[in-house]
């Protein structure tokens, strides 16, 4: 272990910075290194899956040759035009299709799909698919189209709400990704007086930077209090779970929002069945307004997970990414879920007159009853501002992508996908943890897609809380992660940077191989050894 070149001063600096700005010094730091001793740099900074799901694509990319020959069989003028697919009849020629090409790949998704479809509405249906992946019409309806709708809410009540069914269906809003649902969200909250710079919110903390970001923008200005994780194991191990005592302050009627992402990032553990239920018993009884935002891209990642969208569906936006479990952070493709009956619309139909007269400024070109416009539509609106509402909506291809992935996980075997790929984290997770030297007792609630190491907590319960304190007035909490660059090529995100302990780091557990987390554990466990070397000999000559 080689003294380290970047000053405290520096650090402290650089410390300041998002972790995934700071990672653009890391990043140049391992890549010195690997020029200088040809070592491969390891980037467990980013949540970008090294694995895709393969037979969704191959659906796309079949159904896309089958779509081209409609378009020719409508208007073939050669050599390069063609029409636009017709409805009547598709379904039966889609199948025959299938038939003819039933050893290619994708044919079997097209054919389950099919089979779930066949009866009345099978043409429609088809044709939205085909047209869609043709990409010739705008999106209509522009929150997303009708039959896409209904294989989406069947997949996220799956996997989000554990295959309850709903009272009334969710209404979906198709994004690009769970980023653009973010700014769409927070906007249009804004817009529509239901938040107001200054405001109180909440966030439950660690959590995705953005969340963290956002808020401190000069538009929002919002004044934040951070309900923390903190419970710990008997051992010293983070649980990443919530006592009962910070779930209570989401009570006080000021904190007008709620975020948080479930299963968390960085810990990625999601909320205890306990904590769900008193957010339900307060929302229902004594913060009734209450907005809660869920991010819940991992929680396909977590047995029997169910997202706060189901225990309190009335207070709740539900983002989910299809990014991470499909391999697909390229696609774009994300949804926000609101239930029709919900708190939003309500506060909006409560504003004064002033304010509810700006909003029927605002949305009277797009509706002759604005009063009555909801709040998922004005989203729509706003994201194109709302004089463009006539062209919003995610591009009609990622939507039919979007519904392969949907239908792939709906009608094959967990066995065949989800199962695979929760083991290929799990098996990870354990390199991680043989190369460090640690055995952290099983959690049933982490989805494993990141893990969070504090490594202070390390130091005190491994070799004491003299250590701990002699690392804390020594090194800065961003040290680790600097040494980790310039020595070994390993490019790890500071956890303070998510509002989690300071002196813990991020690892992704998705976008390396096996070997590379057990080498990654090694070089933590070193830095480690390092330090207590330099405290040994400091003890030692005082």
């Amino acid at each position: 272990m080689t003294d380290l070149e970047t000053s405290r001063e520096e650090q402290r600096r650089l410390e300041s910075l998002s972790p995934f700005e700071l990672k653009g010094s890391l990043i140049a730091l391992a890549g010195e290194h690997k020029q200088k001793d040809a070592h491969a740099m390891l980037n467990a900074g980013r949540g970008n899956p090294n694995w895709t799901a393969t037979p969704p694509r191959d659906a796309f990319f079949l159904l896309g040759r089958f779509a081209v020959r409609e378009t020719k069989r409508d208007w073939d003028e050669w050599p390069a035009v063609g029409g636009m697919p017709r409805a009547d009849g598709i379904a039966e020629r889609l199948s025959l299709f299938v038939d003819q090409n039933a050893g290619e790949e994708g044919a079997d998704l097209l054919r389950r799909m099919l089979n779930r479809v066949a009866g009345d509405g099978a043409d429609a249906f088809v044709h939205e698919f085909v047209d869609g992946i043709i990409g010739d019409n705008y999106p209509v309806p522009d929150r997303i189209l009708p039959n896409v709708a209904g294989v989406v809410h069947e997949y996220l009540m799956k996997v989000l709400c554990d295959g309850r069914t709903p009272d009334r269906p969710y209404e979906l809003f198709a994004t690009e990704g769970g980023t653009a649902a973010m700014c769409y969200i927070f906007d249009s909250l804004q817009v529509n007086g239901v938040l107001n710079k200054g405001d109180r919110i909440a966030l439950m903390t660690p959590i995705f930077t953005p969340y963290l970001e956002i808020p401190e923008l000069e538009r929002y200005s919002f004044d934040v209090t951070h309900i923390a994780a903190s419970r710990d194991t008997d051992q010293g191990f983070h649980t990443w779970q919530y006592d009962d005592a910070e779930i209570d302050r989401l009570a006080d009627p000021a904190i007008r929002l709620l975020c948080l992402v479930n299963p968390s990032n960085p810990p990625s553990v999601m909320l205890s069945p306990r904590t769900l239920d008193r957010i339900r018993e307060i929302v229902e009884t004594r913060n009734r307004d209450l907005v809660i935002v869920t991010d819940d891209v991992y929680g396909t990642f977590v047995d029997g997970f169910t997202s706060i969208l189901a225990a309190a569906p009335r207070n709740t936006i539900g983002v989910y990414s299809f990014s991470k479990y499909f391999g697909a952070t390229g696609w774009r493709l994300g949804a926000i879920a609101l239930h029709p009956d919900n708190v939003i619309d309500e506060q909006i139909a409560r504003l004064g007159a002033t304010a509810t007269e700006a909003l029927h400024k605002r949305y009277s070109s797009i509706s002759l009853d604005p009063a009555g416009l909801a709040f998922i539509d004005r989203m729509v609106a706003d994201s194109r501002s709302v004089a463009l509402n006539h062209t919003a909506g995610l591009s009609t291809p990622q939507q039919v992508q979007m519904a392969l992935f949907a239908l792939f996980d709906l009608t094959y075997a967990a066995g065949e996908y989800q199962d695979i790929a929760k083991e290929v984290i799990h098996r990870r997770l354990a390199a991680l943890a043989e190369g460090a030297g640690v055995h952290p007792p099983h959690n049933a609630l982490q989805a494993g897609y990141y893990v969070e190491l504090d490594l202070l907590s390390w130091a005190e319960r491994t070799r004491g809380a003299e250590f701990a304190a002699w690392m804390r007035a020594n090194y800065e909490p961003v040290d680790p992660i600097f040494r980790l660059a310039q020595n070994d090529s390993v490019v790890l995100l500071n956890g303070g940077g998510f509002d989690g302990p300071e002196w813990s780091v991020r690892v992704s557990m998705a976008n390396l191989t096996h070997e590379a987390y057990e080498q990654i554990g090694r070089d933590l466990h070193e830095i480690g050894e390092y330090y207590y070397a330099r405290f040994t000999d400091e003890r030692g000559r005082a």
